[in-house]
C-alpha cells in the first residue's frame, strides 16, 4: 500500500494586519471548519501522522478568493471563514481559507508558491 504524507494549511489575509490574537483564533476556526468536513480515513491517517500544518500568507480577499476557487477545482476540502466584525473590525470581514488535511502534494500543487507566515 503506497504510503501518503498529508496536511492541513491555512491561508491568511496580510492585509487585515490582524493581531496575534484575532488570527489565532481565525486560523482555529478554519482548522476545525475543513477538518468536520473532511474524509475521516483522512482525517485518521493525518491525525497519525502528527497533524502537520502550514500557515500561509496571501495579499488580500482577491488572492483569497482565487486560491479558494483553485482549492475547489483541485477536489480539496475548504473552508472560508468569516469574522462577525464585533472586535477588530467594524464589519464583517472574510480572514482566512483553511484546506484539508489531504495528500501534501495535493494542497502542494494549489499553495506550493506561497510564502509562510512570519
Amino acid at each position: 500500500m503506497k504510503k501518503f504524507n498529508y496536511k492541513q494549511v491555512i491561508l491568511v489575509r496580510e492585509d487585515l494586519k490582524m493581531s496575534k490574537g484575532k488570527l489565532a483564533v481565525q486560523c482555529s476556526h478554519a482548522s476545525v471548519d475543513v477538518l468536520m468536513k473532511s474524509d475521516k480515513k483522512v482525517v485518521e491517517e493525518w491525525r497519525r501522522e502528527g497533524m502537520k500544518k502550514v500557515v500561509l500568507n496571501v495579499k488580500d480577499l482577491d488572492e483569497l478568493l482565487k486560491f479558494q476557487k483553485l482549492t475547489n477545482s483541485e477536489g480539496l476540502k475548504s473552508a472560508l471563514i468569516k469574522d462577525a466584525g464585533l472586535t477588530e473590525f467594524n464589519k464583517p470581514e472574510i480572514t482566512c481559507l483553511g484546506i484539508g488535511p489531504d495528500v501534501e502534494s495535493k494542497i502542494d500543487k494549489v499553495t506550493g508558491k506561497l510564502k509562510l507566515l512570519n
